[in-house]
Formats: structure tokens, sequence, C-alpha cells
């Protein structure tokens, strides 16, 4: 069984108080706390391992560069590829979904062509398509979710034309939840030619990913929701795919030769990885998926679900609480909000003088949030370390909530 209490152990800020109140964290989806073990390894590089990477000779360029290549077969094999060519270190998310929009698309569509996404995404994968629309004058063809907060290969299928030739979706939506098959419409897709897109942010943290098995083109996942330090992130992409992509930023580590008149490209990864990199963050998110992979991923998969089923049940029980897609699929991530003069803020800013952490806004899906009328929601969401006991003083806060604008 799953200890979440020797678990919680891990995390030094989870002991902080908060207006003198336990802290109590549910912004998870935004952005998840730090083990020891990952504040370590970051601690570590830079007292004792630190250089630049790739390029030198000396003692620590090397050791840095052993472990920061380490975590690129790390991260192969957390994800189930198959070849380090295929692992891209970026950023993040959004770093990653711009260079596929670049790096690819920029170079195979032409005028008319198609891209689908669905309205549950969040803005990293709207806005770079927005960019490609203006440049190349691609049309973006538009997937509402079903009242569970769905997205179906059928309710895709329905939107494929002869000019489609991507599709972008979230694995897992950043507002409700919600689980899509992607498997099933990746299969589907590439009998049809259509290249694929996964954005994985939510998904990585609460499910066991293999890309080679749901055959997607281009996954991504941020590691800052994984446990690990923000400013890195990861883009695979399917080594049938890197010979059709160019290069978006320029600079040392992906070229081979500069002269004055001519530039030579490195190989893929490091022909997408211009300039020095985040070596201590990177050797970081390798802490973060070593901690993860240690974990007995059955039992945190069934202390997920019990999780959420309770939160799903004591959230129920304010039948004064407006709820946004609550489904017993859905996974860690609740949106709510007051009918009335309570916005969303005013929730947050009340939650908050209690110790209790969520985030409030339009989480960055202005389009969902239109699609569902609200201008924005408060979300709680879950990560491993939170507690029943957690669960309880957000139902006591909301109820607070509740007095104070009846």
């Amino acid at each position: 069984m799953f200890d979440v209490l020797e678990f919680r152990k891990e995390f030094p800020i989870l002991s902080k108080k908060v207006n003198n109140k336990p802290l109590v964290y549910l912004d998870n989806g935004a952005s998840s706390q730090k083990p020891i073990k990952v504040i370590e390894a970051v601690k570590k590089c830079y007292e004792s391992e630190y250089s630049n990477v790739h390029r030198g000779l000396h003692y620590l360029s090397n050791l840095a560069t052993e472990k920061y290549e380490a975590v690129r077969d790390k991260v192969v094999a957390f994800l189930g590829a198959s070849f380090q060519e295929e692992i891209i270190f970026t950023s993040g998310s959004t770093e990653a979904l711009n260079l596929v929009s670049y790096g690819w698309a920029n170079q195979n569509l032409v005028s008319g062509d198609e891209i689908i996404l669905s309205t549950l995404e969040h803005h990293a994968n709207i806005v770079p398509w927005h960019f490609l629309r203006s440049r190349r004058g691609i049309k973006l063809i538009w997937v509402d979710p079903d009242e569970n907060g769905q997205i179906s290969l059928d309710m895709i299928e329905k939107k494929i034309s002869s000019k489609t030739k991507m599709v972008c979706i979230t694995h897992m939506s950043n507002v409700f939840g919600s689980i899509l098959d992607v498997k099933k419409i990746c299969k589907a897709l590439k009998e049809k030619g259509i290249v694929t897109v996964l954005d994985g942010s939510q998904a990585i943290v609460h499910l066991e990913i293999n890309v080679e098995d749901i055959g997607c083109d281009f996954y991504t996942f941020t590691g800052h929701k994984l446990f690990g330090p923000t400013g890195t992130g990861v883009l695979y992409v399917n080594k049938k795919r890197i010979n059709e992509m160019v290069p978006f930023n320029g600079g040392g580590e992906m070229i081979r030769s500069v002269t004055k008149d001519d530039v030579i490209y490195n190989k893929s990864p490091f022909l997408f990885e211009a300039g020095t990199p985040g070596i201590a963050e990177i050797i970081g998110l390798g802490a973060a998926i070593d901690f993860v992979q240690n974990l007995d991923r059955k039992s945190v998969l069934e202390y997920e679900k019990s999780i959420s089923d309770y939160t799903r049940t004591e959230l129920e029980k304010l039948d004064w609480l407006v709820r946004h897609c609550f489904h017993k699929n859905n996974l860690a991530i609740f949106s709510f909000s007051m009918e009335g003069s309570a916005h969303a803020h005013d929730m947050a800013t009340i939650l908050d003088a209690n110790g209790v952490a969520v985030r409030s806004g339009h989480h960055c899906a202005q389009p969902l949030m239109d699609f569902i009328g609200v201008p924005a929601t408060c979300r709680a969401s879950l990560a491993l370390y939170n507690t029943e006991h957690e669960i309880n003083a957000l139902i006591g806060s909301l109820m607070k909530c509740k007095k104070l604008f009846d």
C-alpha cells in the first residue's frame, strides 16, 4: 500500500504554514512541489560538479556532460522510446510545441491545409498554431468536448477532411482532468496519414506513458509538474519525423561547422538544442524521474484514484457549488465556481486565508472557459502527497466562502 504520510516527508515545503494555517497545496496542475532528492541533485551540481557541457575536455566538463546526457537515457526509458535522437530537451512544453510548429509544420504544411485542435487545449497548444496560420495560411478546425470533458476518435473523425494534416490534442485536460484515449486516436489517424501531436504536460504526472505503444509522432511534457525543476521539458519526436524537421534556434551546439558562407548542422537531438542548456535543471529532472520510477506504480495509481474519488464525492456534497465536468473517470483535477457575485479570484483569496492553495482564473484555456460559459474557475489539482485531511480542509474553507457570500 502507498504510504502518503511517509511520502510527504520527502517534500520539505509541506511542513510550511501559510497565514498561521498548515499549508494545503492543491495547485499541482500549475506546478508541483520538489522532493529532497531533486533539491539535492541541483545543489550538488552547482556545489561540486558544475561546468558547461559537451564542448570541454577537462574533468568537470566531462562529468557534467556525463550526468546531463544520462538524463536523456532516463527519458528514453521513461517514455518508452527507443533512440536518444528522439529526445529533445526544451525549457518546457511551450517551447516543445513551438518547436513542432516551426521545425516541422512550417516546413511541411501549405496554405489551405488543416490542423484539428480541441477546445480543451492549453494556450501552449493553441498560440503556436495561430502563429502558423498567420505565416502559412493554414486553417484551424476545432473539436468541442462532450459533457464529461472528453474528445473521442469519432468526434475527431467528423472534423477530418482531405486537407487535414495534423491533429494536436492534450492527453489529459488541465481544467477537467479528463483523459483522452490517445492510443486509439493516434492509431486511427496514422492509418489516414495524419500527424499527431500530444501535449502530455498533465498526463505525465498521473499516467504511465509509452509513446511507441501510443503511436504518436510528437509528445511533450514539462519537468516542473513532474516534481522536477522549472525550465525543463522534453519533446519526443518519432525517428521517422526527425529528417523532416529544421531547427528554429541557431547558435552553439546545433552546428558541426560554421564559415562565412555556410553552416553544416549537427544531428538530432543537438540540432534542436542551441546554446547552453539548463544543465543543473536537467540533472534535477533526471532525479525527479528516478524519484517517480522508484515508486510502486500500481499502488500509486490506486492511491491517486482513491484520493480523486474522495475529493469528487466531498465536493459533490456542496450542492451550491457549480461543478465543471466532474466525472468518475476524470483524475486529480477539479474545476468549480459559485453562482452570483462570488468570483473565482474571491474564492481563491478566501481559501488562501485558510492555508489552502488553489488556482483561479482561465488556466491558460480561454477557449474552454468561453465554451463552458464562465470567465474563470477555481481549480483544485492533486498530487500524491495530498491527503483526505487536506481535502477536508478544502471543503471547510469552501463552506466559509459560502457563508461570506450568502
